[in-house]
């Protein structure tokens, strides 16, 4: 037989759907139950002649029955299942696994985007992702309403939002938003050349894992970026209506198909409609035949016009899936002193901004393409309102965003580095080691050598001489600054490749990415103690990342201190401006009183010097008092003091009275502080600045 599904379990769907027993299509087709029950399980294959009588039988025609791309029957029409209540009174008052992240668009994009990166199916080429924010109005509002069944949903919304509980007030607060404004922002996340939702409605399988359970990682990758399963749930708690619809192509065909396999879920509190008692979760989709999943809403094969009402169409047939966020919101884009209109304008505006600008924090690495390598990633963002360009697509470029860290990976995967710095522009790459240990129970330790890359900063990429941390597909781990530099350091970015994302050839890789992934908490933005950590490894494991960051630090210092001795003679650039008022001669304060270590310094827009301090304090029992002082070195004259704009204090101090506080018994402090443009003899830019600390007046010695 030349069709794609299985003959066997597709027949079997079909008499469910006409509600026709085995003995009675035997009969029909004069046969015996027996020779039924054969070809459903698979130990049979009908002749030529009884697949005719077997296609009259059900009302349909042979070449059907031989493709079996498609049902004999059509289905019954796409509505809501919503799950009945416990029967032992269990009450959900929402989706524990959404609470654990906060309505942002950054965050979303950040887990949706490693998520399609996972499902990557074609490696030699990039998983396309692509976001679109889309505000609907009016008639295009009402049709989409109705497309969604919205008067049978209505009423458990209004049971959801007439409750005091934290997601009742999210709801309410949705719907208040769309009815009394006519307004309901949609976005929708596109991914291409991914694996798609494959896989059976209820038993394993991708499809199951995102739209059915909770805390299920079903990855096709070891170095997949999530182990947790709660990524997808940031689809679900951006929506203020807790609503997420679903289309996918697949790159396994289920039930002789791939294309516009349609489904919807509701995550809504325990609630009573009609006097009927729902657990919370409620599925859009078409009613099941399966015995002991009667009625249940399992996922439908939807035609062209359907996905085009409920905005899920997809561009191309290439594999992959289309998530539509419905009601979708962010906490901290909402400005609150701006009419409606401009409320409107603004808002969608601003999450398109932060898509762009999360996008290209995160996955800046994984879109770097080498001279003979693919990027993994590209991504967009657009904005539409009622199916009209608002913000056009905006491809993120890696190159733009982060000029220096995109040249030193570049410089990496073209095989371009260099071991010294000795010229602008170059990139320096080290081995860095990381000491795997074995797991518990079994196994050796191993060592793993990450890849360490330094290159000069520009002024694109934001703070310098800070150090990028990633694994598996690329993403960014961590960004921190790199502490204890010397003096006069050029502004330098690092990035520190470990696991996967070292390249094919690292040493034990794929121990080191095992390793670092159960090292990461559920936001994956960090390496340190977690409990998979220590159950999979040993409590103590967690001091081999310590080792390993302490490594890395130590080896771009030395890189930045040999470029520092090369380069004595070089132009200066606006670091340079920056100096630190040291101790007296004879080294009276080294050791006596507290003294700046570190400073990270940049002039701003606004033409202000911004500065963050590290301060070493002596160690003693009553606090330290300290005013921060800040002078222009100009060319000619003495050096004239400069105003605070303000100070905020950091870690072991406060500000109180012009002073800053240092906590006793404290080793180190910090604080940041602007200057006061106003009382700046000359520009920034054409002087430079002394940082400095004096004992307060009337402070204990």
């Amino acid at each position: 037989m030349d069709g794609g599904e299985d003959f066997g379990p597709w027949l079997a769907r079909q008499l469910r759907r006409l509600d026709i027993s085995q003995a009675e299509l035997g009969e029909r087709v004069g046969l015996t139950r027996a020779a039924v029950s054969a070809w459903i399980t698979g130990r049979a294959v009908p002749r030529e002649e009884t697949m005719r009588l077997i296609a009259d039988a059900i009302g349909t025609d042979p070449g059907t029955i031989h493709t079996r791309t498609t049902d004999a029957v059509t289905g019954r029409p796409a509505s809501w299942y919503h799950r009945p209540a416990y029967a032992d009174g269990g009450r959900e008052f929402g989706n524990a696994a959404a609470f654990a992240f906060e309505a942002d668009v950054e965050i979303l994009a950040r887990e949706a985007t490693q998520n399609s990166l996972d499902e990557r199916l074609d490696r030699t080429r990039p998983v396309r992702v692509r976001y679109t924010l889309h505000e609907l109005t009016g008639e295009p509002l009402a049709r989409f309403k109705e497309a969604l069944g919205w008067d049978t949903l209505r009423p458990h919304y209004e049971a959801a939002a007439a409750q005091e509980q934290k997601v009742g007030r999210v709801i309410a607060d949705g719907l208040r938003d769309m009815n009394e404004r006519d307004r309901l922002v949609l976005l929708k996340v596109d991914d291409y050349n991914a694996s798609g939702l494959t896989g059976d409605d209820y038993e394993d399988g991708r499809f199951a894992a995102v739209v059915r359970r909770q805390l299920d990682s079903h990855k096709s990758d070891e170095g997949a970026g999530g182990s947790y399963g709660l990524g997808k749930a940031t689809l679900w708690a951006t929506s203020r209506l807790g609503l997420v619809l679903i289309n996918s192509t697949l790159s396994v065909p289920h039930e002789g198909r791939t294309e516009r396999r349609l489904i919807g879920r509701l995550d809504l509190p325990w609630r009573v409609v009609d006097g009927e008692a729902c657990a919370g979760p409620a599925w859009f989709g078409e009613p099941d035949t399966a015995p002991g999943s009667e009625d249940v809403a399992r996922s439908w094969w939807a035609d062209e016009e359907t996905v085009e009402r409920l905005h899920l169409a997809r561009e191309s047939s290439e594999p992959g899936t289309s998530f539509l966020i419905v009601g979708a919101h962010d906490v901290a884009s909402r400005p609150t002193d701006s009419t409606d209109d401009e409320l409107d304008d603004e808002s969608v505006q601003a999450m398109h901004k932060k898509l762009v600008h999360a996008l290209a924090d995160n996955f800046w690495a994984a879109m770097t393409a080498g001279a003979t390598t693919a990027p993994l990633l590209e991504a967009s963002v657009r904005t539409l309102r009622n199916g009209t360009v608002v913000m056009k697509e905006q491809r993120v470029d890696p190159h733009r965003v982060q000029p220096s860290r995109t040249r030193a990976l570049k410089a990496y995967l073209d095989g371009d580095t260099v071991d010294r710095l000795t010229e602008v522009g170059q990139v320096a790459m080290v081995k860095v080691p990381l000491k795997v240990p074995a797991l518990r129970g079994r196994g050796k330790a191993a060592e793993h050598e990450a890849v360490l890359l330094v290159t000069a900063a520009e002024d694109a990429d934001g703070k310098p001489n800070h150090i990028v941390t990633m694994r598996g597909s690329r993403m960014r781990v961590k960004s921190v600054r790199v502490s204890d530099l010397p003096l006069g350091t050029g502004p330098f970015q690092a990035v520190l490749l470990a696991g996967h994302a070292a390249g094919p050839e690292a040493v034990e890789a794929e121990r080191a990415e095992a390793f670092l992934r159960a090292s990461e908490p559920p936001e994956h933005d960090k390496w340190g103690q977690t409990e998979e950590l220590r159950a999979s490894y040993s409590p103590t494991a967690y001091r081999r990342i310590n080792d390993f960051t302490r490594s890395a630090n130590s080896a771009v210092r030395e890189l930045v201190a040999r470029r520092k001795e090369q380069n004595q003679d070089g132009p200066k650039a606006l670091r340079d401006l920056l100096r630190l008022d040291g101790a007296p001669a004879g080294g009276a304060r080294v050791g006596g009183f507290p003294t700046i270590l570190d400073v990270d310094a940049f002039i701003d827009t606004d033409g202000a010097w911004q500065v963050e301090a590290e301060v070493k304090l002596p160690v003693r029992q009553d606090p330290w008092v300290m005013s921060p002082v800040a002078r222009f070195d100009v060319r000619s004259g003495g050096r004239p003091s400069v105003a605070w704009a303000k100070v905020i204090a950091g870690e072991n101090c406060r500000f109180v009275d012009g002073a800053l506080h240092f906590k006793a018994g404290a080793r180190t402090a910090s604080f940041t502080a602007t200057t006061d443009v106003s009382t700046h003899p000359v520009r920034a830019a054409h002087a430079g600045l002394i940082v400095d600390l004096q004992k307060s007046k009337g402070a204990s010695k």
